[in-house]
C-alpha cells in the first residue's frame, strides 16, 4: 500500500493511506496547495498535481464548485502537463524548502530537536577510525620521508653528527605527521557534515550534545582531547561502549557526542541501529590486518631468538 506524506508550515506529516488523505482532503484540512510527496517521486508536489492518482478529481471539483469565489480551475494545470509545460518538481511557484528523503542531502548545519537520536557505538567509531587510519598513513608517511630526508641530509651536510641528524629527522617527521592530522581530524569535524572520511563511509557524524555544529576551535580541542584517551591506556576511547550515550573521554571532555548522520536533522527516521555491511566490512579486514601483524610479529621474535641461540 502507497504512504502519503503531506507538509503542515514546518513540520511533515504521515504516513497516510490513500483513504485518509481522501478524507482530509473532505474536511478541508487539506488544500490542493498542500505539498505532498510518496516514494518514488523526486520532490514534493501540490495535491492538485496528484489528484487523479488519489482519486480526488470528483472531490476537487464539487470543492470549486461550492466556492464562491470562482475556486480553481484544474483545466489549465492539466493541460500544461500534457504538453510539457508545466514547471518541473521544486521550482517556480510550487518550490518547496522540503526535500524528498532519499534523493537530496540533508543540510546538517540545520540543527532540528526533538527527535530519536541513535548515538554510534564503539565498532562503528572504530571502523571509521581504521577507515581515517589508511587514508592519513600514505599522506603522512610520503611528507615525513621527504622532511626526514631533506633535513637529515643538510644536517649531515652541515657536520652534524649522524645521530642527532636522525634524531631531529624522527622529530620533525612526527611533527608534520601531527599536524596533517590535526588539519585532518579539525577540518573535518568542524565541516557542515560533522564527518571525516571514515565517519561518512560509515555514516555517522560529531556533534555538540545538543546537536548543534561543532566550531572549529572545538573541534582542534577535541583533537587535543584523544591524546587522553590515548594515555589512560585507550581505556578512554574503550569508554564509548559503556558510557549512555556512547561518549569517549574526549567526547565527555569537549561536550560532543558521535551519532547516526541522520539524527538531529529532519529525517530522524532513516537512523540505523545495525552495523550495516560497511561497517562490517571494514571491521573484518581490520581484524584480519591485526591478526596478521600479530603473526608477523611472533615469526620475527622467534627469528630472533634462533638467531640468539
Amino acid at each position: 500500500m502507497t504512504e502519503w506524506y503531506y507538509a503542515e508550515g514546518q513540520q511533515r506529516q504521515g504516513p497516510l493511506a490513500v483513504t485518509e488523505i481522501r478524507e482530509r482532503f473532505q474536511r478541508g484540512q487539506l488544500t490542493l496547495d498542500t505539498l505532498v510527496w510518496r516514494e518514488g517521486m523526486g520532490q514534493w508536489a501540490a495535491l492538485r498535481q496528484v489528484v487523479d492518482e488519489l482519486g480526488l478529481q470528483t472531490l476537487a471539483d464539487a470543492s470549486t464548485a461550492s466556492s464562491t469565489s470562482g475556486g480553481f480551475d484544474l483545466r489549465g494545470d492539466y493541460a500544461a502537463i500534457d504538453n510539457g509545460t508545466a514547471p518541473l518538481p521544486g521550482t517556480g511557484p510550487l518550490s518547496s524548502p522540503y526535500s524528498a528523503p532519499g534523493t537530496t542531502s540533508s543540510d546538517y548545519s540545520q540543527t532540528v530537536q526533538g527527535g530519536e537520536v541513535v548515538y554510534a557505538g564503539f565498532w562503528k567509531r572504530f571502523a571509521a577510525y581504521l577507515i581515517d587510519y589508511f587514508v592519513l598513513l600514505i599522506p603522512s608517511w610520503i611528507v615525513g620521508a621527504i622532511l626526514g630526508v631533506g633535513i637529515g641530509a643538510g644536517l649531515g651536510a652541515a657536520g652534524s653528527g649522524d645521530t642527532a641528524a636522525g634524531v631531529i629527522a624522527q622529530v620533525v617527521s612526527g611533527l608534520a605527521g601531527l599536524v596533517i592530522s590535526l588539519a585532518y581530524y579539525g577540518w573535518f569535524h568542524a565541516s557542515a557534515g560533522g564527518a571525516t572520511l571514515g565517519k561518512m563511509a560509515i555514516g555517522i557524524k560529531v556533534v555538540r550534545g545538543n546537536g548543534e555544529r561543532l566550531t572549529l576551535g572545538r573541534s582542534i580541542g577535541r583533537y587535543f582531547a584523544t591524546i587522553l584517551s590515548s594515555l589512560t591506556l585507550l581505556i578512554g576511547y574503550l569508554m564509548a561502549a559503556f558510557t549512555d550515550r556512547k561518549q569517549a573521554l574526549h567526547d565527555l571532555i569537549c561536550d560532543t557526542v558521535v551519532v547516526d548522520r541522520w539524527a538531529f536533522t529532519d529525517q530522524p527516521q532513516l537512523q540505523r541501529r545495525e552495523l550495516g555491511a560497511v561497517t562490517t566490512v571494514v571491521l573484518v579486514i581490520g581484524g584480519l590486518l591485526i591478526l596478521g601483524g600479530f603473526v608477523v610479529m611472533i615469526f620475527a621474535v622467534g627469528v630472533i631468538a634462533n638467531m640468539a641461540s
